[in-house]
């Protein structure tokens, strides 16, 4: 069963654009190879960081969408790991909303307590 997914990583900014091709492939690959669909990957280019991460102000941002069983995560992450140019990476996994949670958020008033005058 696939479930869907969502990885973000930053790639350190010293990269020139064929490495960063490079590492984008790989893991597509990696993802492809452990039974991925769906994989829609975007180049979000170089950014500046919120705060510090091994000396670099600045990364390269690649998000990742795609559709892939629970097993496919764990080898991806740990080559993730293992690569000095991968600086930060998060994969979340995206939940169907439920019908209970499609309401809009409205919350329903009623009143607990007799009105004025009564």
């Amino acid at each position: 069963m696939s479930t869907l997914y969502e990885t973000m990583y930053i790639l350190r900014p010293d990269l020139g654009d064929e490495a960063v091709d490079q590492a984008i492939s790989t893991y597509q690959d990696m993802l492809t190879e452990a039974g991925a669909t769906d994989l829609e990957t975007q180049h979000r280019g170089k950014r500046r960081l919120a705060y510090e991460i091994n000396r670099h102000r600045e990364g390269i941002y690649i998000q990742m969408n795609y559709a892939a069983p629970g097993t496919a995560i764990a080898p991806m992450e740990r080559a993730m790991r293992l690569n000095e140019e991968v600086i930060r990476y998060l994969t979340i996994l995206f939940e169907e909303p439920s019908e209970e949670s499609e309401g809009g958020g409205e919350i329903e008033a009623t009143e607990s307590a007799a009105p004025p005058g009564s």
